[in-house]
């Protein structure tokens, strides 16, 4: 009997205040859907981490014409300096850094700059030999990376020994940003949405204080008055949270594992299915933060 009560009262708490409900589902489904971004942001950046940081080169490049750096004084790159270097990296004192080791020639820089930079009209401006010679050398550990540096940066011939890792990790720091303020919003949203819970359970026992003062009077519990405003708020923040969910399942699944995925072929996007793995938690802080804030509300407010 108690439980069916309940039930009734939270029906028409629920169709009293539809309007204002809904406004706590909308602003609950876009707060959580904030904070799932961030999480699946910053997801998606330790996955790339790990996924890239095997594939990090060195890239040794070696002197050309218009090179500044004082190991290029005598001009560009001999055979023998060439030879010198390429055999210097494939010796056994570098076996343990030192797992692979590819040449790449003008030509062949040519053509991977005209690759990258089809669609821009400074293709048709560069010659290969304005590009350098270049090994690439993959390691056994990304962060040896200086011990290459420090063996090559003043070799004769060698230009600059550059490092892809520092192209990531800048990278890696704007995804970084982008999830912090993803994070700040989600906050203020999240704020936004606990007033109006409060305000929304005010609301809704003012409109009830008829029916509260005679349950006091007949002795009913504090538990039964305040559990069907509790539960609207809950409700209504649940079902924001599983909107939420919804969405980032969708955006995952079609954008990152559809577009992106055939788009980037090489990079690693997370799945849809770690998007479920974040439901629990977004549902959970929805209904917390809904169910606290009505009680407070109830208990410092409304002295119910």
């Amino acid at each position: 009997m108690r439980f069916a009560f309940v039930l009734g009262e939270l029906g028409s708490g629920l169709r009293r205040n539809l309007a204002m409900v809904i406004s706590i589902v909308l602003v609950t489904f876009i707060s959580l859907t904030f904070v799932g971004a961030a999480g699946l942001l910053q997801l998606q950046i330790n996955q790339m981490k790990g996924y890239w940081y095997d594939r990090v080169q060195v890239a040794v490049f070696l002197c050309v014409d218009n090179s500044t750096s004082p190991s290029c004084a005598t001009g560009p790159v001999t055979d023998d300096q060439r030879d010198d270097i390429q055999a210097i990296l494939e010796s056994d004192s570098f076996s343990e850094y030192v797992s692979t080791v590819e040449y790449e020639s003008q030509e062949q820089a040519l053509g991977h700059f005209q690759d990258q930079f089809a669609n821009s009209p400074i293709v048709d401006s560069v010659t290969a030999d304005q590009l350098p010679e270049s090994f690439r050398v993959n390691l056994v550990d990304p962060e040896k990376y200086e011990v290459i540096n420090e063996a090559f940066s003043s070799t004769p011939g060698v230009d600059v020994v550059s490092d892809q890792r520092e192209l990531l990790e800048r990278l890696f720091t704007y995804m970084n940003v982008a999830s912090a303020i993803a994070l700040t919003i989600a906050g203020v949203m999240l704020l936004c949405a606990v007033l109006l819970v409060a305000t929304t359970i005010r609301l809704s026992a003012f409109s009830r204080r008829r029916e509260t003062g005679i349950m006091r009077l007949v002795g009913a519990s504090k538990a039964v008055i305040q559990l069907p405003f509790v539960l609207e708020g809950v409700i209504a923040a649940v079902v924001g949270g599983l909107l939420a969910t919804g969405t980032l399942w969708a955006v995952a699944h079609f954008a990152l594992n559809g577009v992106l995925a055939e788009m980037y072929p090489e990079t690693a996007f997370i799945s849809s299915t770690e998007v479920l793995l974040l439901a629990p938690l977004l549902i959970l802080l929805g209904g917390v933060l809904a169910g606290v804030s009505s009680l407070l509300t109830l208990r410092r407010y409304l002295r119910v």
